[in-house]
């Protein structure tokens, strides 16, 4: 697998319950010291896997607590180790009283993230799994709750293991089309070649699909306003957020720089960016606004172009960047919304709202939540990272030089080898490779007791 076992004669404990008081708490312990510490912290020999309700007993045989005590033995626990968890109160006195005495007893103090570590390692979690743990912990909204679990059940690996298949398998017909190749049959020349090649970047793409959203779910959608002076951007932001961060008068060019609000809208976060309004000018101050707009604009997940119902127009086509985007019509208390805006490239059905009476924001709200992936079905979707993307699309791009490569019959043996990258790439999300400092970035992020 990814790495070697965890080292003998190590035991590692740590408070596995949040910070602060509670009706339960957890200490948890796992190494090979478990058993002794068990029958030393409850005064009694544990079955495995059987709740047992004792006293947690000090060394003088003074009770600390009394709760549950739960022993698992190597291999059937989270880590792979023998593992003891300790359920009781959850007083933070309490607690440290309980984890002193198993420091006491030999145990070392966990690091952060140290027991996924340590699944991952004994090859209970991949990596992409172990990674699922942390994010079930942290998500802030039900959509990438279900998200994290479809992660953390396997469902992600399992899509990625699929790929990988059909990656060596189109590698070992290229391979053996090479060796061959002094024979009389061209193997490379079967159209099935090439159609299981198109399937394969297919796959890459519906997977990336997924995946793309489940980052969202994970680390929010970025979304920039843009439009011509005046058409109420830094109004609209001000509604989102419920505060007036922006500047607003009926001076048209008053923002001049980017200004960036954290929203947070059903549990799942936006990052809302307020522009300057896009327009050709000699003013140089206004000038380096637009400027930063569109570099704003082209980092974005999403663009909201503002429009002045009264006045339907996009900016110069030349001023938008090429992001996906949403055409919103505001001050629409003031006018009838039109249905179209002045420009034959532009989009249609866009979104009317008021951002000074609230008109319209509810449905606005909505659709950005949609775009987040806050609706996302049950079926589908992974609680991605950001290195899960570059990854996918790394080997998506080597699985596309291939196929461009068997299309025009160039090079067949490149083509090989760039299927072996794009499987060196995938390896790289499930943990296939021997990189401690990656492993130790990704599990110091990890609670401690996790």
């Amino acid at each position: 697998m990814s790495g070697a076992p965890a080292p003998a004669g190590d035991t590692i404990a740590a408070v596995a319950s949040g910070a602060g008081r509670a009706g339960i708490g957890v200490v948890r312990v796992s190494g090979p010291l478990v058993p002794m510490i068990a029958r030393s912290m409850t005064a009694r020999e544990l079955a495995p896997r059987e709740a047992t309700h004792v006293p947690f007993v000090d060394a003088d045989g003074t009770a600390l607590d009394i709760g549950i005590a739960i022993r698992f033995a190597a291999p059937h626990s989270f880590t792979g180790e023998d593992v003891l968890e300790l359920q009781g109160h959850g007083g933070p006195i309490v607690l440290d009283l309980v984890l002193a005495r198993a420091l006491a007893l030999g145990a070392r103090a966990a690091r952060p993230g140290e027991f996924s570590e340590r699944a991952f390692l004994n090859d209970k979690l991949d990596l992409a799994q172990a990674e699922a743990v942390a994010d079930l912990v942290e998500t802030s909204s039900a959509a990438a709750v279900r998200a994290a679990v479809r992660s953390l059940a396997g469902d992600f690996s399992r899509d990625i293991g699929g790929i990988v298949d059909a990656l060596d398998a189109l590698r070992v017909w290229l391979e053996a089309a090479l060796d061959f190749s002094e024979e009389d049959i061209d193997f490379l020349a079967d159209p099935d070649v090439e159609r299981r090649a198109v399937a394969l970047v297919a796959r890459f793409d519906a997977l990336l699909a997924r995946s793309e959203q489940g980052r969202r779910l994970r680390d929010g959608l970025n979304i920039v306003i843009a439009g011509v002076p005046n058409a109420g951007k830094s109004s609209l932001l001000n509604a989102l957020a419920g505060t007036d961060s922006a500047i607003v008068t009926d001076i048209a060019g008053t923002t001049r720089d980017v200004l960036r609000e954290d929203i947070v809208l059903d549990g799942v976060p936006l990052h809302v960016v307020d522009t300057a309004g896009l327009r050709e000018t000699d003013d140089p101050v206004e000038r380096e606004g637009v400027v930063r707009a569109r570099r704003a604009a082209a980092e974005a997940d999403h663009m909201l172009v503002i429009v002045d119902a009264s006045d339907p127009r996009l900016p110069d086509a030349t001023l938008l960047p090429d992001v996906p985007s949403t055409v919103v019509f505001n001050k629409c208390d003031l006018v009838a919304a039109p249905t179209s805006v002045a420009d034959d490239d532009a989009a249609t059905s866009p979104i009317a709202i008021s951002a000074a009476t609230g008109q319209g924001l509810d449905g606005l709200r909505a659709h950005l939540l949609a775009l987040a992936g806050r609706d996302a079905s049950i079926e589908g979707v992974y609680l991605a990272r950001r290195r899960h993307l570059d990854a996918l699309v790394e080997a998506r791009d080597f699985a596309d030089a291939a196929l461009a490569r068997l299309r025009e019959g160039v090079m067949p043996e490149l083509a090989a080898e760039e299927l072996r990258l794009a499987r060196q790439a995938l390896e790289r999300i499930t943990g296939r490779f021997d990189t401690e400092d990656l492993l130790g970035q990704i599990f110091s992020t990890f609670c401690v007791g996790k």
